[in-house]
């Protein structure tokens, strides 16, 4: 790892401190031109003596506004302290876990997973129209039916076709020969382009596809593609517990990758990121964005420096090394809990490098699920499955409750 750096806490906050102090100075500095200051110091208490030990404090009162790309050209150079440690940031990530090569990449740090996927499937879209001069109908987007709602909401807003791959029920693998069946109609029909999102970590099951699946059967199709990967839970995950992972930038047919910080990251909500390659993200440049330096090519515009430095300050604490201790411990708590399961008999899905255990419902009363707030697959109809997320705050004794109260309710 070159990028991803561990620091001291006197380190930590020496660099926020001389980031911001190469920021504007809402309230020392003359600045006329922005709609923008600080936070309401009557509301947001600037002065406060324990902000000199906070630096991520510090910076949410600050309130520097990231809008725009800092990977590519000009940005607001107002707030050009803190978009550097957004750099370090996405440098580390694109770099060090995703393996991209250096000055290879763009991105930035999002209001969430569900933007960064949207971003996604937009610069996709204006990339076919751009480049292949295609109509929208002769484009299509392609995921697994375990696909996060992020897809059809984007589908909805881009007016995209969503096709739908079925996966197993059991193995929640993608059916690859749907796949080609569902591929050669949407063809004969006058899609020409596809824009394929594959998950890494999805939302119900912790389930991770393989890209190869699409790329082989898209490939002997002969038919057009670009490819986003959908890690916004399983990106601060798998990447660490599979070492042997193929799913990153070193295969040249993944172009995007989706994370989630406020999810294994325990950043605060509304932090995502997104990744891509070189020479794709101006496809979304807003060119009538004139009066920001730099323009824009992100779907928010104005977002919080705040979030970035949360980023910055947790990927800092840990080090690569320390974060690759928490996820394994995670693991070997989910590894217990998976062993329970198997001794009382109660059928589950698991894929084996996630902390996520998804239990076939039949298996759990409607007092187990409230009482340890399982989270169903449906709210609305036939529920099938009730998942389990082995977060941080997941401790043993949690989960040794757990198995007592449902080895003696399917029992009973």
């Amino acid at each position: 790892m070159n990028y991803w750096k561990k620091y001291t806490h006197q380190e930590r906050l020496n660099r926020i401190q001389m980031a911001l102090e190469e920021n504007v100075n809402f309230s020392k500095d003359i600045s006329l031109g922005f709609p923008a200051s600080k936070l309401d110091g009557k509301v947001f208490y600037d002065d406060a003596p324990f902000l000199k030990e906070a630096p991520t404090l510090q910076t949410f009162v600050a309130n520097p506004n990231h809008i725009g790309c800092h990977t590519l050209g000009d940005s607001e150079s107002v707030f050009s302290g803190t978009q550097q440690l957004e750099r370090e940031v996405l440098e580390a990530l694109a770099i060090d876990v995703f393996k991209s090569k250096p000055n290879a990449f763009d991105g930035y740090i999002s209001p969430g997973g569900t933007e960064a996927n949207i971003q996604a499937l937009w610069m996709y879209r204006n990339y076919f129209q751009h480049e292949c001069n295609a109509n929208l109908n002769e484009i299509a987007i392609i995921s697994s039916e375990d696909t996060h709602y992020s897809i059809p909401k984007g589908a909805n807003l881009l007016q995209l076709d969503w096709l739908k791959i079925p996966v197993d029920f059991n193995t929640r693998e993608i059916d690859k020969k749907a796949l080609q069946t569902i591929l050669e109609r949407a063809h004969l029909n006058g899609k020409k382009h596809f824009i394929v999102v594959s998950n890494m970590g999805t939302t119900m099951f912790g389930s991770v596809d393989n890209p190869n699946d699409y790329i082989t059967v898209l490939n002997e199709l002969k038919l057009s593609f670009k490819l986003h990967v959908d890690g916004a839970y399983g990106g601060f995950v798998y990447p660490f517990s599979n070492p042997d992972s193929i799913i990153n930038f070193a295969n040249p047919d993944i172009s995007s990758i989706t994370i989630d910080a406020h999810k294994m990251l325990q950043a605060p909500y509304g932090t995502g990121i997104f990744i891509c390659r070189k020479d794709l993200i101006h496809h979304v440049l807003t060119r009538e964005a004139e009066y920001v330096e730099g323009m824009d090519v992100t779907l928010c515009g104005s977002r919080s420096g705040a979030n970035a430095i949360a980023v910055w300050m947790i990927l800092s604490t840990y080090g690569p090394h320390g974060w690759f201790e928490k996820v394994s411990t995670l693991q070997g708590r989910t590894d217990f809990l998976c062993r329970e399961l198997d001794k009382i008999g109660v059928n589950y899905f698991r894929e084996p490098f996630m902390n996520i255990v998804t239990i076939h419902a039949e298996y759990i009363s409607k007092e187990i699920a409230n009482r340890f707030k399982l989270v169903p697959q449906s709210h609305l109809n036939d529920n099938k499955w009730y998942k389990i997320v082995v977060m941080n705050h997941v401790e043993p004794e949690h989960l040794i409750t757990f198995i007592v109260e449902l080895k003696a309710s399917v029992y009973a």
